[in-house]
């Protein structure tokens, strides 16, 4: 299928060019969380934007929420980092992903996840993706937890230390959780 051709910026609506449009560059982020169950559908409805190109890194504990059969895209984990590299002028799995996005979104963010993010930890592909960072590509993050979990006082100082990087928070939605319980 062509891509199809948008309008330039700043240029009339009805006008388009007659170059291909450039693919725009997602790296989803997947972390522990019982909403990772969500992620084939998250794939799913990025691959419906036509100027898009998505790879998704997963944390281990992420893994037991999906099956990596159902998602169509790259899908790169700590394994993968270890394997890239055997020596000195070999690339760096997390700064090639870093420079390859144009955008990354970290959905879900587990409290976990959170908390290493908030204070520098990275111990993992996803961790040093996110601490290598470019800071001017826009970051956001969309954190999932039990409620007992999201209103513990330390979260809220951890989302706003996010904030404070110039991530983007997503706010959580109130509905019914997996565990049964009822709120954020």
């Amino acid at each position: 299928m062509e891509p199809v051709s948008l309008p330039e910026p700043g240029g009339p609506a009805g006008t388009s060019s007659s170059q291909p449009q450039k693919k725009h560059r997602v790296l989803v982020g997947v972390t522990g969380s019982v909403a990772a169950l969500k992620l084939p559908l998250l794939i799913s409805e990025l691959l419906k934007i036509a100027a898009l190109e998505v790879k998704v890194v997963t944390t281990e504990r992420a893994k037991h929420f999906y099956n990596p059969q159902e998602i169509p895209v790259t899908l790169y984990s700590d394994e993968d980092e270890w394997q890239l590299w055997k020596g000195r002028s070999d690339p760096v799995l997390h700064i090639e992903l870093r420079r390859w996005a144009d955008l990354m979104v970290v959905a879900p963010l587990d409290a976990n996840t959170l908390a290493k993010l908030a204070n520098g930890i990275c111990d993992n592909l996803l961790t040093c993706v996110i601490r290598a960072w470019d800071l001017s590509k826009p970051l956001l993050f969309c954190p999932a937890m039990n409620t007992a979990m999201w209103e513990h006082p330390i979260t809220s100082q951890q989302v706003e230390q996010l904030k404070a990087f110039g991530y983007t928070e997503i706010p959580c939605v109130v509905k019914k959780l997996v565990c049964g319980d009822e709120g954020r």
